[in-house]
């Protein structure tokens, strides 16, 4: 990975864990907690790829594994975000630019419904048996629920910063591209034309400066 994606992954990682471990886990909503930590590697899953998407689960997941106050196994989280990352950047936009809103959230929903079943999963293979005393049911439904509504606040940011920190040119031209829209929706459909006359009215203007350039000359030569 590059320098300027391990700065900002790793930025990312530690501020979402603070966040998770010091407010959200202390909000004690009813079922699960809202993986805050899961939707950062999304953002970034979504931007860098499967390759990517993969190291930075695995970061992320290892050092949720060792802050406290962890309660499990180390390395279970970091298995578990390690996959999650890997098949959310399987889903990348070949363009690089996500068109619709939809295509995010229902990876959101999937990677907090599948993450939940994973991360069951390891700990039923362990001994850890602490999910079907709470209700998986309840988990997967309230997991989906709470990081579909953080994920519209988080993801959008995530990808926004990962793009601009690889120099990607869409970060640079979206306002542009955006304007260009506009004014043609406000020109009712003839941007391209106006654009059009007006370079062609600058071309005769420059035209006629350089015709009245060449009179002048010949006036000073004669």
């Amino acid at each position: 990975m590059r320098v300027n994606r391990i700065l900002l992954s790793s930025s990312l990682i530690v501020v979402a864990l603070v966040l998770q471990v010091s407010v959200l886990a202390r909000l004690h909503l009813p079922g699960a907690v809202p993986d805050l930590l899961l939707l950062v590697v999304l953002g970034l899953a979504l931007v860098y790829g499967h390759v990517g998407g993969a190291l930075v689960g695995f970061a992320a997941g290892l050092l949720a594994d060792l802050a406290p106050p962890a309660d499990h196994a180390a390395g279970r989280y970091a298995l578990v975000l390690c996959v999650i990352g890997y098949l959310a950047g399987l889903v990348k936009p070949e363009s690089g630019q996500v068109k619709t809103a939809a295509g995010p959230m229902l990876v959101v929903v999937a990677a907090a419904v599948g993450s939940t079943l994973l991360y069951a999963g390891v700990g039923a293979l362990v001994g850890d048996t602490a999910a079907r005393h709470v209700g998986l049911s309840s988990l997967l439904f309230t997991a989906a629920l709470y990081d579909l509504l953080l994920a519209p606040f988080v993801v959008p940011g995530v990808m926004a910063l990962a793009r601009r920190a690889e120099n990607d040119p869409l970060a640079e031209t979206s306002s542009g591209t955006s304007g260009d829209i506009s004014s043609g929706w406000l020109s009712g459909g003839t941007g391209l034309r106006i654009g059009g006359q007006r370079n062609g009215l600058r071309v005769r203007a420059a035209r006629a400066r350089s015709a009245r350039a060449g009179r002048i000359k010949g006036v000073k030569r004669l």
